[in-house]
């Protein structure tokens, strides 16, 4: 009786450490939804007219990642980041064990590669959890992953962001197939967003032109 109480204890504990969540990354999906990820010089998030549903953010100036002089498509990485719960706060909230996407160009610029997204911290078939999609500049090869990269982006030595957060139900499991992180209800799901230089880096841009200015007037 002990054996098989503690072989029922076994196969529970097992059972939970592989109890993923998973949901489906693609921000782009026809008939449903389209959202776009941009950079430019100042952090800005909404639906525009080019999406679906339509929003009123302006993204004029902006460039989307994938185009010509705009952040590369094959070197700039996205991933969700998610944690259970409605709303739960951004310090809870762990990238997904899923290998990150990177982007499509052309006219599909400012939209990722699809990917099914996998969580070890929220339980699949969950009711509800909180997401954002955090992007990233990966050109030097050295963040593969957003363990790596949020130090990195947080000290302004690589661009990244992250979207608004939302919230989706029904997570993907034995029950729920995995939600779209898209929706065709104006103000649900993800947002479109601009990813902008960190403070740090404009600060030290900033320290580097007063430095430059002060050299040029002891001269």
């Amino acid at each position: 009786m002990k054996k098989l109480l503690l072989s029922v204890i076994t196969c529970t504990a097992a059972a939970s450490v592989f109890a993923q969540g998973t949901v489906y990354l693609n921000n782009r999906i026809p008939n449903l939804g389209t959202t776009h990820v941009y950079t430019g010089t100042h952090y800005i998030s909404g639906n525009g007219p080019n999406d679906v549903p339509a929003g009123t953010t302006d993204y004029t100036g902006y460039t989307l990642i994938g185009t010509v002089g705009g952040l590369a498509g094959s070197t700039t990485l996205a991933t969700l980041i998610g944690a259970p719960g409605s709303n739960a706060p951004e310090s809870l909230m762990l990238p997904s064990i899923t290998a990150p996407t990177t982007f499509r160009t052309g006219l599909a610029a400012g939209n990722i590669y699809a990917a099914n997204d996998t969580f070890s911290n929220i339980a699949p078939d969950a009711p509800v959890a909180t997401f954002e999609l955090v992007v990233w500049d990966n050109s030097t090869g050295l963040f593969p992953n957003w363990t790596d990269a949020s130090g990195a982006v947080a000290h302004g030595l690589i661009l990244g962001g992250h979207s608004a957060p939302f919230v989706l139900q029904y997570i993907g499991g034995a029950i729920f197939t995995p939600p779209n992180i898209v929706s065709s209800i104006p103000g649900q799901g993800l947002q479109s967003f601009a990813l902008i230089p960190e403070p740090t880096t404009i600060a030290l841009a900033g320290l580097g032109a007063a430095a430059l200015m002060i050299i040029r007037r002891r001269r």
